[in-house]
């Protein structure tokens, strides 16, 4: 055991999360003011105003914007890992209607009332759901109180609401995070305090396996049986866009959505960018406004999203959405009918005219939350005989670069295991730099795994960037730990140093886009999405990642055949 290592948690953060594990056991319902004196102690970065009278709007936009619209009217929140769960608890949550959120991929249901449904696909999703309940209750009523001091009976008034808050700011951001429902909301706010109810039905290590497993089994029938694999965790857009072409291919329709909607001034900067010759930055554009394009109201958008499936999979791709009720969507991708006419010219290596005689296949899933990384890539590893390659990219938090920059990283320390990881990574700032003109590229970091985002504090914090730790975000720890297991015939260790450098089962890249600056501009952190802006970099990270495995690949075929 390294004893060097950094302390895996500060003593705060400790106590709160022993704080919720244990009321958790309980087989009926926990308030959630039981949490509250453990979250105002653990002095959370993104809860720094917690103890504060005056309402911190940063955390409660943050909070709003990872619960679903429907939550002002919720009283009782219920978690589980499966269907049969909650009927077993004679809750029908088929019979409910599915709620969504801005800031998280969850799955939830509402039975219209006062009780929401929670699928918790690992312990990560109670690690993230519970502060952020929390934070929600405590703003809520802090604002309630002055909302009642200023004896606002117009919640439409923007002035008195400017009066109440102290300035025109909070207003605008209060409005933000409440959505356009945000008059309705404040209603209810005046109306009621608000008072929490949790109930975890089970939170057992095995139906954890057991949820991920169904998922996989729902997959499994799309990979084609004694195939090599690559996996890669990254997102649902990326990979079909650059190796499927329907984008590109119906340019001209986008461009044309863009002048009817302009969605984010967007049709200006695409003309601007073709005008400077940044074909890269146009293409991404294109990417970027597909999705919009697809779901445009009207007779116009009709049939869209049939035809976007219908061209991925004459391309080789296969999408399978939500599969066992888990919202991490899925791809599988055979790389012999790939066609190089298809490709974004950016992901073209040498030799790609002969990808059509690769038997590979890319099973690519849309990022799991925390620890539910560990049980998708076991399931995955489990499930195909021949693991070739495993990638992983995602967003992070840079404490010394900025926003829309690369990360790469070659050792990470992970909260849930408590180890350090070296590791070999396969992809270097060489992979990447290339296809950014206005992000940085930073190879050889230090990377920090953390249990939730709000499960940190400034201490901890100061305690890993002096030991060089640059980067922090929520899956890589957990994907390490199933790759040893896989390369491995024992399970990860605890509270070690753990190099997997020598192993060559498979090949290992790590990348991460920055798209918060937690360290220095705590607001950023609390902000919304990256939108268009952290195109470059994301694409940057998926081309680089398809023209590694197209080079590993090519590279296999004269020995292969």
């Amino acid at each position: 055991m390294d004893r060097q290592q950094p302390r895996a948690n500060s003593d705060e953060i400790d106590l709160y999360i022993r704080t919720y594990y244990s009321l958790l056991r309980s087989s009926g319902d926990v308030r959630v003011r039981a949490f509250e004196e453990a979250h105002l102690f653990s002095r959370s970065s993104l809860h720094l105003g917690a103890e504060e009278a005056d309402p911190d709007l940063a955390a409660f936009a943050y909070s709003a914007g990872r619960l679903p619209d429907c939550m002002p009217r919720i009283r009782h929140i219920v978690l589980g890992q499966s269907v049969a769960q909650f009927e077993a608890a004679g809750y029908a949550i088929d019979t409910w209607q599915m709620a969504r959120t801005r800031g998280r991929r969850r799955p939830l249901r509402w039975d219209g009332g006062s009780t929401l449904a929670v699928f918790i696909a690992s312990a990560s999703d109670i690690d993230d759901l519970i502060p952020i309940v929390t934070a929600y209750q405590i703003e809520w009523n802090k604002l309630r109180d002055r909302l009642l001091a200023a004896r606002i009976s117009n919640v439409a008034d923007d002035e008195a609401l400017s009066a109440a808050l102290g300035a025109e700011e909070p207003v605008l951001r209060l409005r933000g995070a409440l959505g356009p429902r945000s008059n309705d909301i404040l209603h209810d706010m005046i109306t009621h305090d608000c008072d929490l109810f949790v109930r975890l039905l089970d939170g057992s290590f095995r139906e954890y396996q057991r949820s991920a497993q169904r998922w996989f089994q729902a997959i499994a029938p799309a990979i084609p049986q004694g195939r090599p694999v690559y996996f890669i965790s990254s997102n649902s857009h990326s990979l079909a866009n650059l190796l499927g072409g329907y984008a590109r291919a119906h340019g001209n329709e986008i461009v044309e959505f863009l002048h009817r909607h302009n969605p984010e001034d967007l049709a200006p900067r695409y003309h601007e960018a073709l005008a400077k010759g940044d074909h890269a930055l146009a293409t991404n554009i294109l990417y970027y406004s597909l999705r919009a394009f697809i779901h445009e109201p009207g007779a116009l958008a009709g049939g869209r999203m049939a035809q976007v499936q219908e061209s991925d999979a004459a391309a080789g791709i296969r999408a399978i959405a939500s599969p066992g009720k888990i919202d991490v969507d899925a791809q599988v991708i055979e790389l012999s009918m790939l066609r190089p006419d298809n490709l974004d010219p950016r992901v073209h290596v040498p030799g790609i005219e002969r990808i059509a005689e690769s038997p590979a296949v890319l099973v690519n899933i849309d990022y799991p939350l925390g620890m539910a990384a560990y049980h998708h890539l076991t399931s995955v590893a489990l499930g195909v005989e021949d693991l070739r390659g495993v990638y992983i990219m995602g967003k992070a938090a840079t404490l010394n670069g900025r926003v829309g920059d690369v990360m790469i990283s070659k050792v990470i320390h992970d909260e849930h295991s408590s180890n350090t990881y070296l590791f070999r990574n396969a992809l270097t700032a060489g992979d990447v730099q290339p296809f950014m003109k206005h992000g940085t590229v930073l190879d050889n970091q230090k990377a920090l795994t953390v249990r939730s985002a709000f499960l940190q504090n400034r201490e901890y914090m100061d305690v890993f960037y002096r030991e060089g730790y640059t980067v922090m975000e929520m899956e890589a720890g957990p994907y390490l730990s199933a790759a040893y297991e896989t390369a491995e015939p024992r399970r990860h260790p605890k509270d070690e140093l753990v190099s997997l450098v020598d192993q060559s089962s498979f090949e290992l890249g790590v990348i991460h886009y920055a798209s918060d600056t937690p360290y220095s501009r705590r607001q950023s952190l609390l902000s919304k999405s990256m939108s268009y802006f952290g195109m470059e970099s994301t694409y940057g990270c998926a081309i680089a990642i398809a023209r590694r495995i197209f080079a590993s690949e090519l590279a296999r075929l004269p020995r292969d055949r």
